[in-house]
């Protein structure tokens, strides 16, 4: 075959070959995956507009004594008085480096008090854990408290207790077992009353 005929064969071989390698590309390409990695919220909206639901709430402030409170809900329902908080987790920061994380399945915000109910966990970054049916936390000063029967898990042994209370130390004045549970000083105290049991657990 001479190569004025091999020329021409492949003037008209190649452009077919690559019109064939195209077309498979196009045939077996992978489908975009972009709309896979876009966050979608599961939020259904027809519900939340019918049941006039707040999604995802959050709030925050400062009380007159320095403490930060963070309290988030999965939802709320306004209500006449002060509506209901779902799956409800509070971070609060003392001034002297004290914090409590508590976490309830309800809650709410009404008159300057923070409300955790339905089974209350407590922990803070001095090693203790607090389980509890409802506690209050006030918004105009850093004070925690519980009145409905507490369990605590200190890092020296279990407390058990009528009632909790953690607040700065010159403004406690409430009878009962006591223990510092500050970073800095022993600003900040826990005072339990009402029936204390201690269990020592060296």
């Amino acid at each position: 075959m001479s190569r004025t005929r091999i020329v021409r064969w492949l003037r008209v071989l190649l452009p077919l070959v690559a019109l064939a390698m195209l077309s498979t590309m196009f045939l077996f390409s992978r489908g975009s995956d972009v709309e896979s990695r876009i966050p979608y919220a599961e939020v259904d909206a027809q519900a939340a507009a019918r049941d006039n639901r707040i999604v995802a709430p959050e709030y925050s402030g400062v009380t007159g004594d320095g403490a930060q409170l963070t309290l988030r809900a999965a939802q709320v329902t306004p209500g006449g008085s002060g509506g209901a908080a779902g799956d409800v987790a509070l971070d609060w920061l003392r001034p002297d480096g004290l914090r409590a994380d508590l976490t309830a399945p309800e809650g709410g915000l009404l008159d300057g008090l923070v409300r955790l109910e339905g089974g209350v966990r407590m922990t803070t970054s001095s090693g203790w854990q607090l389980d509890t049916p409802q506690i209050d936390a006030r918004t105009d000063t850093s004070v925690l408290q519980a009145d409905r029967g507490v369990e605590a898990q200190a890092p020296f042994g279990r407390i058990t207790a009528g009632r909790m209370r953690l607040a700065p130390a010159a403004t406690d004045a409430d009878a009962g077992a006591t223990a510092g549970d500050s970073a800095g000083g022993g600003a900040a105290v826990l005072n339990f009353s009402d029936g204390v049991r201690l269990i020592y657990q060296p």
